[in-house]
């Protein structure tokens, strides 16, 4: 060993580590001015004269550069070196074998150690600059150290990820995790983002519009609690107590409400702690007031006929150009200028409604939140009584209010349904109310448009309300697919996970009796409750195969390609579900499939129902064979249950007919069965999906 003054230190080329990660260089360079270098740089001598080349240890390099750059070392500092000879050593060799052979300590490891630490200094701020990282990188393994005992020990044996521990240590709360844990054990498939979802379900995201409009500030001096999320950003943070929450947003925007009455001159101005007012107007019983068209003014009108007539003059000399381009035409000019008067025309043609003087003191709006937590109005009016605009003899309008008109006895029939009155209380036509439901229906459809949450949740609902016939107002239909076929059908623990997620979803928006009071109780849920229900309809609503054909739906491969889907995991064969309705000779050939001739011969003898048991026990893993043997027949499942894409699709993506494995015969070889197995009639031996 060797020792070499820093400065006369250099990065060699040969270094095989080239992606510089500086933020990961400085934590180091703490953590080296804090604990002295505790492994020696390897070194070869330079074509420079007294000077060498770091060929491993480049990130220490880097590190002790920097902590002489602060001035903590002098750049004289003696480093520990093992020099060695280029001339007789592969020097990029040495370079990869020492990156390659470092091995990381696993989070669990790194959870101890901080534990450890912390336990000796009493103090994570004190550790943490020790090591050269931030407070919260190890109060986040501290809190990952305290993940309740199933999780911890689930990611010490590598059954979850990272990511999804430090999605259960969003809450210190063990039993918290434990239920989402527990929830989570049959899905697989559940994302990190998901598993948050569910652990905030009864708090408040730091990033809510109200906690926003709150400040988290006043919201902790009211007594209120957050729960940290110390892996991700500050606005996911959690807030406990919703009410606190809920109580300091209703008294700031009450205090803005009353302050805009009074500068609008409204009759009222309701504050709504949401970004929406929808369900506060449909519980407050109002009417939206709509406003009077708003005339266009003789400046306004002669402006339009201006741009109007030189929209039309750009057009001709585009039409000109097309016909004989010309240098001396800037084409790009033209059509910006003739895209800005289009919008001023526009404009111009749509001047902004204004509420008649009349009616400010019959209307009001709704105060209610950005998502980043501003107040702001509803940009619509709305009144408790019916307002209508009317216009006088000289074309002004002007506003009026009205009770919706009342039948007097003896007067005009009232018609069945009220939506079908025409002015004066007579009914409209069949014809002409379905000519107008229509034209009513193409409103509400361009509206929607522009909600997709809403949108969402009406289709979520409308698959997921299953009451008997009556109607959604929607083409969308839930349900359990028909079967096809009849009776008992062979179960598994697919059919286990389905009956555990139907048992676990949230069902009480279903005791409401009137079909838009469970549509409001519905919106109501949280996120993930609507997730869930909405997984749980479209799981349940996919059909077995296409029609009366033996031919399965094409997007269903799709669909578990896209899912990864391991089938083996889910379903075995047995002898009740597969091997009983299949022939021998099918049976000998799965056995040739997972181990050659060899292992098909081994029961080339036995009688159908013995060979049927014995390959029941193989393919579930209780036989003994041997163990290759054994992890192809884990593995194996018949071509009727796998996810497959069409051939054509796999070699045009990049492969050719897939490989027998190693030491297995081609199934598709008709000579691997012809001398082993007996040919003894089957009662579903004709059936197309069974061989």
């Amino acid at each position: 060993m060797t020792a070499i003054p820093l400065c006369k230190l250099d990065q060699s080329p040969s270094n095989v580590r080239k992606v510089i990660d500086e933020a990961a260089d400085e934590q180091l360079s703490h953590d080296i001015e804090a604990h002295g270098q505790l492994q020696n740089l390897i070194v070869t001598k330079s074509k420079k004269r007294t000077r060498f080349d770091v060929i491993a240890g480049g990130r220490r390099l880097r590190a002790m550069n920097m902590i002489a750059e602060r001035g903590a070392w002098d750049k004289t500092h003696d480093v520990q070196c093992l020099v060695i000879d280029s001339k007789t050593s592969n020097v990029g060799e040495v370079s990869f074998a020492e990156n390659f052979q470092r091995l990381a300590m696993t989070p669990t490891e790194e959870c101890r150690a901080f534990q450890h630490f912390v336990a000796e200094d009493g103090d994570s701020a004190a550790v943490a600059k020790r090591f050269g990282l931030t407070q919260r990188f190890v109060e986040g393994r501290l809190r990952l150290a305290n993940l309740a005992e199933p999780i911890f020990e689930a990611l010490e044996a590598g059954d979850i990820t990272l990511d999804l521990a430090k999605a259960y240590a969003s809450t210190d709360r063990h039993e918290v995790q434990l239920r989402v844990f527990e929830q989570a054990r049959y899905n697989s498939y559940l994302k990190a983002d998901a598993i948050r979802r569910m652990i905030a379900e009864g708090s408040l995201r730091g990033s809510d519009p109200i906690a926003r409009l709150v400040g988290e500030e006043a919201y902790v001096a009211e007594g209120g609690r957050v729960e940290r999320d110390l892996f991700s950003e500050a606005s996911e943070d959690r807030w406990l107590d919703i009410p606190i929450a809920h109580e300091l947003a209703a008294a700031k925007m009450e205090v803005e409400a009353t302050r805009l009455v009074a500068d609008t001159g409204l009759a009222w101005v309701r504050p709504v702690a949401a970004t929406s007012s929808w369900h506060a107007r449909s519980e407050a019983d109002v009417h939206p007031v709509r406003l009077p068209p708003a005339p266009i003014s003789d400046e306004a009108q002669t402006r339009i006929d201006d741009i109007e007539t030189r929209m039309s003059a750009i057009g001709d000399i585009f039409e000109a150009y097309e016909v004989e381009p010309s240098d001396a035409i800037d084409i790009e000019d033209l059509e910006t200028e003739y895209e800005e008067i289009d919008e001023e025309r526009r404009t111009l043609t749509n001047p902004k409604r204004e509420l008649p003087k009349e009616w400010k003191g019959e209307v009001g709006q709704f105060l209610i939140l950005t998502a980043t937590g501003e107040m702001v109005l509803d940009p619509d009016y709305y009144s408790e009584k019916e307002l209508r605009f009317e216009e006088d003899d000289n074309g002004q309008i002007t506003g009026g209010a009205f009770e919706a008109p009342s039948t007097k006895s003896g007067g005009a029939a009232k018609p069945s349904k009220p939506e079908a009155a025409a002015p004066g209380g007579k009914a409209v036509s069949a014809r002409l109310f379905d000519e107008l439901s229509v034209q009513r229906r193409d409103v509400l459809a361009a509206s929607l448009l522009g909600d997709p949450g809403l949108a969402l949740d009406y289709a979520i609902f409308a698959l997921a309300d299953a009451r008997g016939y009556e109607p959604k107002g929607t083409t969308i239909r839930g349900g359990k697919a028909g079967d096809p076929v009849r009776g008992e059908c062979p179960t598994g623990e697919a059919d286990q996970i389905l009956a555990d997620a139907h048992d676990a979803l949230e069902r009480a928006w279903q005791e409401e009796s009137d079909l838009t009071d469970r549509f409001l109780a519905f919106r109501a849920l949280h996120d993930e409750a609507k997730a869930a229900w909405l997984a749980y309809c479209v799981a349940i609503s996919l059909e077995a195969k296409k029609g009366y054909t033996s031919e399965h739906h094409p997007i269903h491969a799709l669909l578990g390609t896209i899912l990864d889907i391991d089938v083996a995991a889910l379903w075995r064969p047995t002898s009740e579900n597969f091997f009983d309705r299949i022939s021998k000779a099918s049976c000998l050939a799965a056995l040739t499939e997972i181990g050659g001739r060899e292992l098909a011969a081994r029961y080339g003898a036995s009688k159908k129902s013995e060979l049927s048991t014995s390959c029941a026990r193989l393919f579930a893993g209780d036989a003994i064979v041997e163990e290759d043997i054994k992890e192809r027949a884990m593995r194996w499942v018949p071509a009727p249950m796998r996810f497959e894409l069409p051939v054509a699709d796999q070699v045009e993506a990049g492969g050719g007919e897939p490989d027998a494995p190693d030491g297995v015969d081609d199934p598709a070889d008709e000579t691997a069965t012809d001398d082993l197995g007996a040919d003894e009639p089957e009662a579903d031996e004709a059936e197309p999906l069974a061989a």
